[in-house]
């Protein structure tokens, strides 16, 4: 029978051999291998044989957790470049237009017809939690400021793509709601009709807008911004001083009086200097002054009050909307805009309809809307649209303007222009 120091000692050096071939700590094992080896449990060659065991064991191990970070650290790159492509959005749209436009004593030929497209494409993203950008381009037959629509014609030339919007937008989290843009960017204020503004037109320079909430569903919003027209606009030098520029300024709330009513209720200032110095260049498609289409001044100073109702608790629901805007700049009578009118969505149909009255200098001639009329001021009539949701993202409208101007005419004479615009439209 064997001793109980033998069964001992191969206890402990069975228990040690088990210990070493199990994943454990390098330093936990190397310094029982110490252990074994000064108390005489193993021999000097057994101490040897583990200890170089150990050591392979330690290198693979420092080889594989290598390997791990290795691969770690490619699936975080490979994951922070699939974060910021998911914070990044395409979206866009394609219109094909059948465009009527019947005049008469506006001093053209006959009926206008001719088949238009559009196409937009703009890419969005989110930089950090402060930052977005956007860029957008788009068609047009030149660089006019109020129109991204070809005409279809000229033996199957190809058409033009212009830079539509190109701008950072800086939120910064400790002001929640507050936004500083630059660049070309969406128009910052907010529009109840589009007798001031074009609805393709995307103002250039600076801007900030802002929202505080009321309590409930109220809120204030405001925007001001500076936008640069033109350098040097009286050829004097390209100081600060000579540039023709805009100045705007909005403040408004939306609240609910009653329930089932919402209300947005606000007023605007557009202010431009130096309009009295602008002059034309050897520009065939974008306005060259601010006196234009219509117009008899150069001297703005726009002041707008504007305002929507929508009901929710009607039948069907119903929006009701308008805007009033004075030229305080000029001298002439004919300084007064006005628009009114109310739209709704039942199902996949939605309906549109608004009557204004756009005095000869009330608003810039350049930028008011391109399609009532012509695009000219000293007009007014009504404006009919109807849509149907096709299918997601896949529309058909139709729009016709029934409109009158004493502008578009050249004499004191009106000129009758209708317009009936029907449009496809697929967005992305």
């Amino acid at each position: 029978m064997r001793s109980i120091s033998a069964l001992s000692g191969m206890g402990i050096c069975t228990g040690a051999l088990l210990v070493l071939s199990a994943p454990a700590h390098a330093g936990v094992d190397a310094k029982l291998l110490e252990m074994l080896k000064s108390n005489g449990s193993i021999s000097a060659a057994q101490y040897s044989e583990l200890k170089g065991e150990l050591e392979r064991e330690n290198q693979v191990a420092a080889e594989q957790a290598k390997a791990a970070k290795a691969k770690s650290d490619q699936m975080s790159a490979f994951e922070q470049s699939l974060a910021w492509a998911a914070k990044t959005q395409v979206k866009g749209d394609v219109r094909v237009r059948q465009e009527t436009v019947h005049a008469q004593n506006s001093g053209t030929k006959g009926d206008q017809n001719r088949q238009r497209i559009r196409a937009r494409v703009g890419f969005y993203s989110q930089i950090n939690p402060q930052v977005d950008t956007g860029i957008r381009i788009a068609t047009g037959s030149g660089d006019d400021a109020r129109s991204t629509n070809q005409s279809m014609d000229n033996y199957f030339d190809k058409k033009q793509l212009w830079l539509d919007q190109a701008y950072i937008d800086f939120h910064p989290t400790a002001i929640k709601n507050l936004h500083l843009i630059g660049g070309k960017m969406n128009q910052p204020w907010v529009s109840e009709g589009d007798i001031i503004w074009d609805g393709d037109i995307n103002p250039e320079g600076f801007a900030a807008t802002y929202k505080y909430p009321l309590g409930g569903s109220a809120e204030l919003f405001g925007s001001a911004g500076y936008f640069n027209l033109k350098d040097n606009v009286d050829g004097d030098g390209y100081a600060f001083q000579h540039d023709l520029r805009l100045y705007s300024g909005q403040l408004g709330t939306r609240f609910a009086p009653i329930d089932g009513v919402k209300a947005t209720l606000g007023a605007s200032v557009y202010a431009y200097d130096n309009g009295d110095n602008s002059a034309c260049g050897t520009s065939t498609t974008t306005p060259c002054q601010l006196s234009a289409n219509g117009n008899t001044t150069k001297d703005f100073r726009l002041y707008e009050g504007f305002g929507q109702l929508d009901f929710a608790n009607l039948p069907i629901p119903l929006s009701l909307y308008g805007q009033y805007v004075v030229n305080e700049a000029t001298n002439s009578n004919q300084d007064t805009a006005w628009l009114t009118g109310a739209k709704s969505k039942v199902g996949d149909f939605s309906f549109d309809y608004n009557y204004r009255d756009v005095q000869r200098n009330a608003v810039v001639g350049a930028f008011t809307d391109s399609d009532f009329a012509n695009g000219y001021t000293a007009s007014r009539g009504h404006k009919f649209k109807v849509g149907y949701d096709i299918d997601k993202n896949f529309a058909l409208g139709a729009t016709y303007y029934m409109a009158e101007s004493d502008a578009a005419s050249g004499t004191r004479k009106d000129a009758n222009i209708d317009t009936l615009q029907l449009d496809l439209e697929a967005k992305f």
